[in-house]
């Protein structure tokens, strides 16, 4: 069965960076597109980053475009968000999606069918 495991989260000031991982298993890795979701307290849950199943497509939400970076490893079934220049309004628990089809590069839940279940990363101003 298909899981999805996110990892790297934690507590940074504002200005920071961190690294999310998210680990698949039980899927051809390579096959598929993949995406980051975030959902902030009290709001409903958004687009962050999607990257196409050879990783050389990418595409980011303006609130992110400039300062994070989605990319692959298919030879270790992992994806990875680097988020630097962190913002208080990146605070959220972040969220790695598997895309229904190869390339992708979707912005909206309904075109992912696999979900982790989240990384908290919270900013301090």
């Amino acid at each position: 069965q298909v899981q999805l495991v996110e990892s790297g989260g934690g507590l940074v000031q504002a200005g920071g960076s961190l690294r999310l991982s998210c680990a698949a298993s039980g899927l051809t890795f390579s096959n598929y597109a993949m995406g980051w979701f975030r959902q902030a307290p009290g709001k409903e849950r958004e687009f962050v980053a999607a990257i196409s199943w050879s990783g050389g497509n990418t595409y980011y939400a303006d609130s992110v475009k400039g300062r994070f970076t989605v990319s692959r490893d298919n030879a270790k079934n992992t994806m990875y968000l680097q988020m630097n220049s962190l913002k208080p309004d990146d605070t959220a628990i972040y969220s790695c999606a598997k895309d229904r089809k190869r390339y992708g590069l979707r912005d909206v839940a309904d075109a992912y069918d696999y979900w982790g279940q989240g990384t908290q990363v919270t900013v301090s101003s």
